[in-house]
């Protein structure tokens, strides 16, 4: 554990005010987030839950919007109690928004209009129309029709904020592409490459550039003119759509191929490695880590978390681009490193850097007392799960990047109901800095989602039936003690 200094909110603002920075565009930000950082974790704030809403219809939150009947109702998660920003009119099943992504203003491009630099919502509707929706007001600012020769579902980031990925539901697909590719069931493209996946486990990985340069029929342009296959139209309106130009006709050149455990592959690191789980059963919840280079597997590469639970433990790369790798069980949470082995900077090794422990007791055995006919006592012993409901459990771990923090959360069943808590750790070390109650109840065969952003908590619910609840918590100081804590701070 390293040292963890409490910082002075007091010197911040003054320094901020007298505008006492470097240069550094960021640093004004950077300050800014540290305040409200030091704000968020200190003794006297408390997360005060403001609202809660059901709804019969998926809820979804994304930047400080709270998206109700399929995207087409928002509200306002900054103020202090949530208000709604806008209500779409009330549409037809096939007008349905399937999914949806918030798109952020561009970095260093010039736009043709001035609405084009404020956020928009990126939506996708049943009849194949993507949609650019304004995410203040909900006006419609573009549409593109995509195609009617399949069933478009889902959309992506390929290249985060700058280039998205629309994906149709699985369709049999022409015989040249499966002579091609073969029976695939699932692919997708992140970061320009291709990603394919097989019933198998096998998962292989092309160039998208090189496709599109190897394989265009011909280069379209949405809003121009274009003939294809004996008609004439224009591209992104009905109902001519988008004209499928990539025609596949050879196997694309290979760039990585690997066999996994339920298809689960991730890449990530300094320098790239990847983590897969051997392609055999008995072997689910063991971790390989490799180089993508050579595939030869790290130093402690193989990670497998001592633990006897119903459900799995995960692990994927940390999102804070350190090149740190989080493995959650349900009662730790490891932090690993990925550094060069000593005297050889052609292998590197796993190494802990730190660990989060649930807080429970260490004895695993459970005696039991029965009493047979004769009235003869018998002691049973027998082994707890690591995921007993009685004992704290991790269910989710997330992280923010912009105060920097780990968010936990806790779950513990007391009696009939279990009962939530959801922690912020230092992400460099691992501390705990500060612990809330959620106040509604958690049962555990229940889906959840939990949001922290900023100064805000978001509980999101899925009980039977398809009904879904909604708890935001806001961040609320005690005044009296903050006017204490400032002027001995001064």
């Amino acid at each position: 554990m390293g040292p963890t200094r409490k910082p002075n909110v007091c010197r911040r603002l003054s320094r901020r005010a007298l505008g006492c920075f470097s240069r550094d565009a960021g640093v004004v930000q950077r300050t800014n987030l540290g305040i409200l950082r030091a704000l968020v974790c200190q003794e006297s704030t408390k997360f005060k839950n403001v609202w809660t809403t059901h709804s019969r219809s998926p809820i979804a939150y994304e930047r400080g919007r709270i998206y109700f009947d399929n995207y087409r109702r928002c509200v306002s998660s900054v103020a202090s109690e949530p208000r709604k920003l806008y209500e779409m009119p009330k549409c037809s099943k096939s007008e349905k928004i399937e999914d949806a992504l918030l798109w952020e203003c561009p970095v260093g491009d010039i736009l043709p209009n001035s609405s084009d630099y404020k956020s928009s919502l990126i939506a996708l509707t049943a009849h194949n129309w993507l949609l650019r929706i304004s995410a203040t007001t909900g006006k419609i600012l573009e549409k593109i029709y995509l195609a009617h020769y399949c069933k478009f579902r889902y959309l992506s980031w390929d290249t985060p904020q700058e280039v998205i990925a629309v994906k149709s539901a699985q369709n049999r697909g022409s015989a040249v592409a499966r002579q091609i590719f073969g029976n695939v069931t699932d692919a997708t493209l992140s970061h320009g490459i291709l990603i394919v996946m097989y019933s198998s486990g096998l998962v292989r990985l092309y160039s998208f550039q090189t496709i599109a340069e190897q394989f265009m029929q011909q280069k379209l342009d949405l809003g121009c003119a274009c003939r294809w296959g004996g008609t004439t139209g224009t591209v992104g309106e009905a109902p001519f759509g988008i004209p499928c130009n990539i025609k596949i006709t050879d196997l694309p050149p290979l760039l990585f191929e690997v066999s996994s455990l339920e298809n689960a592959f991730q890449i990530g690191g300094h320098p790239w490695h990847y983590i897969i789980t051997p392609n055999k059963r008995k072997q689910k919840g063991v971790f390989h880590i490799c180089a993508l280079k050579d595939n030869c597997l790290a130093k402690n590469g193989i990670q497998e978390m001592d633990c006897c639970s119903l459900e799995s433990d995960w692990i994927y790369f940390h999102p804070d681009a350190s090149g740190r790798i989080i493995h959650v069980g349900p009662n730790q949470v490891k932090v690993l490193k990925l550094t060069e082995i000593e005297n050889n900077s052609f292998q590197h090794q796993i190494s802990e850097d730190f660990v989060i422990l649930a807080d429970r007791e260490n004895n695993k055995n459970e005696n039991v007392l029965t009493v047979t006919a004769s009235g003869r006592v018998v002691k049973k012993s027998f082994n707890l799960l690591d995921d007993d409901p009685e004992q704290e459990t991790f269910k989710i771990v997330d992280y923010e990047d912009e105060l920097d923090l780990l968010s936990v959360v806790a779950v513990t069943q007391i009696d009939a109901e279990g009962k939530a808590h959801l922690d912020f750790h230092c992400n460099e070390y691992g501390t705990l800095l500060k612990s809330i109650p959620l106040v509604e109840s958690w049962d555990v065969t229940y889906s959840h989602e939990v949001y922290f952003d900023r100064d805000l908590v978001l509980h999101i619910e899925q009980k039977p039936n398809r009904v879904f609840s909604c708890y935001v918590y806001q961040m609320v100081c005690n005044t009296a003690e903050e006017e204490e804590t400032i002027n001995r701070s001064c």
